[in-house]
């Protein structure tokens, strides 16, 4: 074997300083970080890794230290037997013009079974284009989708008739519709609705798709043939997810807040279902996996990040635990508006503002609080632990706490320490209570 002649020190250094085999520049990216201590952001841009990956990398090492980390892995098998046994038939299929789901099932016939997917796979490594497009007449005699009649409330009749459906546990809901009166809440929001499908029918097939747990629109499609699923909206059949996706989109915020004051004024006599005692605020973030140029980045809790989402507003009776009162049209910089809306819904709705509300300490502003102060709310929240207050906690002698027992027999700690002061916020002066040993 020949020697090579010796490297210039230049190039010796260009090694180190400026790795090009993936796995040293992760060794120089951490040792830079874990021995030379630099700030991870620094490194990250100095090695060419954004500040997110260059953190799971950090992650992964932190779990996995060993040699083994920085080895290249062992590459698997690089061959497809099962796609290369079928690539003669797949060939030969295709030139007598079979379409790829006709030649996944003749595969499947001989005892070679390939997917729809990896016929198409290998066709496109042979060069195949696509078929052209065929008539219904021109296909194979195969069982196909059946078309089903258009929902139309005038073709709906009650003849007796004996059918079988999956969806009869929605008529447990029927009794309670009818002492709604859903026909004239439907009215009051002045929904929208046409000769074939009434807005009264129209929002029946919106809240049987919620009654019945069918999370997204599309699924309805499964049950459209379902005599009883229409029955419940008084329709021959329910609407399909084309209509359902046009009539949501035509539904406004407007449209949400006078139906829900309508729900209000039919339940206004059940003290059960609303107390009106107490309510609990919050905001919820529903996660939006889609690509839309509307759709703000807001803290998803459950994932511990920001990510594109929407913002709800949630109000809940905190007697009854029952959900009264939502609005999922909040944009950035209108969280501290929120409880506001709420408090001009309910008092447009029920005549009197809420005796009592209990939020978190970022549902509103200090300026929010003075304002629910002036209006005669009473609240209860929480206020951010910032250094000043935690060095005013351990400042207190031991006198000054006062310990209180709380009634309840489930809870562990049940004597606290309270100490209580007046405290001037955006020129409100608000009641502010300490506790420890909670």
């Amino acid at each position: 074997m020949p020697i090579r002649a010796p490297k210039e020190i230049t190039e010796c250094r260009r090694f180190f300083l400026e790795p090009l085999h993936p796995k040293q520049r992760q060794y120089e990216a951490l040792r830079r970080y874990f021995v030379d201590q630099r700030p991870s952001k620094e490194v990250a841009a100095e090695f060419g890794y954004t500040e997110g990956s260059f953190r799971v990398l950090c992650h992964h090492f932190r779990r996995d230290p060993e040699p083994a980390f920085f080895l290249t892995p062992v590459r698997g098998p690089q061959s497809q037997p099962k796609k290369s046994a079928a690539r003669a038939t797949i060939e030969l299929l295709r030139k007598r013009n079979h379409s790829v789901y006709e030649i996944a099932e003749a595969l499947k016939e001989q005892g070679t079974p390939l997917s729809a997917t990896a016929v198409g796979e290998v066709l496109r490594e042979l060069g195949f284009a696509a078929l052209p497009r065929r008539l219904d007449e021109e296909r194979p005699e195969l069982p196909r989708p059946t078309v089903e009649s258009v929902a139309d409330a005038r073709t709906f009749h009650l003849a007796p008739r004996r059918f079988t459906t999956r969806c009869g546990g929605l008529f447990l809901f029927v009794p309670d519709l009818v002492r709604l009166g859903l026909e004239p809440m439907a009215d009051t929001a002045r929904l929208p609705g046409s000769k074939v499908i009434p807005r009264a029918h129209a929002l029946r097939a919106c809240l049987a798709l919620k009654l019945w747990a069918i999370e997204r629109k599309s699924h309805v499609m499964a049950l459209v043939a379902d005599e009883g699923l229409g029955l419940f909206c008084a329709l021959n059949r329910i609407p399909k997810k084309s209509y359902l996706s046009e009539y949501s989109s035509r539904i406004t915020p407007k449209h949400t807040s006078a139906l829900l004051g309508a729900w209000h004024s039919a339940v206004l006599g059940d003290q059960a279902l609303f107390p009106a005692r107490s309510f609990d605020l919050d905001f919820h973030s529903v996660p939006y996996h889609g690509a839309h140029p509307s759709i703000e980045r807001h803290y998803v809790s459950k994932r511990s990040r920001r990510q594109p989402s929407v913002l709800v507003f949630l109000a809940q009776d905190a007697d009854a635990r029952a959900f009264c009162y939502a609005d999922a049209n909040l944009r950035k910089g209108e969280e501290p508006e929120a409880v506001f809306g709420f408090l001009d819904f309910w008092q447009r709705t029920h005549g009197a503002l809420p005796a009592h509300v209990v939020f978190d300490s970022r549902l509103t502003t200090y300026a929010g609080l003075a304002r629910l102060d002036s209006m005669g709310v009473t609240f209860i929240t929480l206020r951010r632990r910032s250094p000043k207050i935690l060095a005013e906690i351990r400042d207190l002698p031991v006198s000054a706490w006062r310990r209180i027992r709380l009634d309840v027999p489930t809870r562990k700690y049940q004597t606290p320490r309270v100490w209580e002061k007046q405290v001037m916020l955006a020129g409100c002066r608000l009641r502010q209570l300490y506790l420890l040993d909670l």
